[in-house]
């Protein structure tokens, strides 16, 4: 009996050490595939900011837990499962599917650079009639707000799992329906709360400036102004970030995407245009490695990694510029993020200097 019995702890331990393994398994699986769409969360976390404008204090975190419920619900419900078959049986098709991923985010970025070269336009204030009098959303337009911003996830939530389902399916190809399921469950998990999660800081960040403000302590005044001051240079930081992540993170994964399908294993492998598709990042990473050897050591790695940055990011810039181009013609266009951050920077700026009683600051050439 007591031999049973230890036979039974061991098998126990036994499974257990599996179950812990595989957890690690997922656990690294989630965090390589999450920094591979590092570019789309960056400018996830641009673009949400926005959706908040016109709402009281009040009401911000409650419609960012809503906006964050539908997030989830696009990853889980609706992109996991079609990803997860997609690279079961038809996993030729991920780089064709990132080309067309990567041709967006190469736009989003290109866009943004197009108005600051042209300067921004006035916004148009949509929806007036449903402001209530104290210019704050009406409910109504507060649920249409909701709804867009889910729509406007939707888009970069497919770009994510894509690109983790590729990291995934390229680092262990032999995985299971069931582990890819388990690791692109982690991520949407993971990235949906460090997007929100930060989203949320950031436009309570000035709430709690203007409380520390209100202290009599002289530290914690100083504190408050400094946070309340930083919000606008925030915001612009992070579009500007946002911007130069989605050219390169784009660049990158349409050159890769290009690459694979006319390379080894590719839908046009041992083609004449296969070999051209092949071509432009088998130099880049050429290159890449030729400055990795002359210079040497970690120096070299960065070196080499920085040049294979700039490269990606320029022809995402042209890649972009070229899609701008096509969809300005055919009377198309806007990215979803537009020039409205730099906007609610300005405005953060004033509605806290009003709630100081200090005069409006000057327009900004963005306003």
């Amino acid at each position: 009996m007591a031999g049973g019995l230890f036979a039974l702890l061991d098998d126990v331990a036994a499974l257990a050490r599996i179950a812990a393994a595989s957890v690690d398994d997922v656990g690294a699986a989630a965090g390589r595939a999450s920094m591979k769409a590092a570019g789309v969360v960056v400018d996830d976390t641009a673009v949400t900011p926005q959706y908040l404008h016109g709402s009281p204090a009040a009401r911000e975190l409650p419609i960012i837990k809503k906006i964050a419920i539908g997030s989830l619900r696009n990853k889980l419900l609706f992109i996991l499962p079609a990803a997860v078959l997609l690279g079961q049986y038809l996993p030729e098709l991920l780089p064709v599917i990132l080309i067309f991923g990567g041709g967006f985010l190469a736009y989003e970025g290109a866009h943004k650079v197009w108005e600051k070269v042209r300067g921004h336009e006035p916004v148009v204030e949509e929806a007036e009639d449903e402001l209530t009098s104290t210019g704050e959303l009406s409910p109504e337009h507060e649920a249409k707000t909701i709804a867009g911003a889910i729509r406007t996830d939707f888009i970069l939530s497919a770009e994510i799992m894509v690109i983790a389902l590729k990291e995934v399916v390229s680092s262990d190809p032999d995985a299971s329906i069931w582990m890819r399921a388990i690791v692109l469950a982690a991520v949407a998990v993971l990235i949906t709360v460090l997007v929100y999660g930060v989203v949320a800081l950031i436009v309570k960040m000035d709430d709690v400036g203007l409380h520390l403000a209100e202290k009599p302590s002289k530290g914690s005044q100083r504190i408050g102004l400094a946070l309340v001051s930083a919000m606008p240079r925030l915001l612009t930081a992070i579009s500007l970030i946002g911007t130069l992540a989605m050219l390169w993170v784009g660049g990158h994964i349409f050159l890769v995407s290009l690459y694979e399908i006319g390379g080894e294993g590719g839908l046009l492998e041992g083609t004449a245009i296969g070999d051209v598709m092949h071509a432009p990042y088998e130099l880049i990473h050429h290159w890449e490695e030729e400055v990795h050897h002359a210079v040497g050591g970690a120096l070299g790695s960065l070196l080499g990694w920085l040049l294979n940055t700039v490269l990606s990011g320029l022809v995402g810039l042209v890649v972009g510029a070229i899609v701008l181009a096509v969809l300005h013609a055919f009377g198309i266009g806007g990215g979803h993020g537009s020039s409205h951050v730099d906007e609610q920077a300005d405005e953060h700026a004033d509605e806290h200097a009003a709630k100081r009683g200090d005069p409006p600051a000057e327009d900004s050439p963005n306003r």
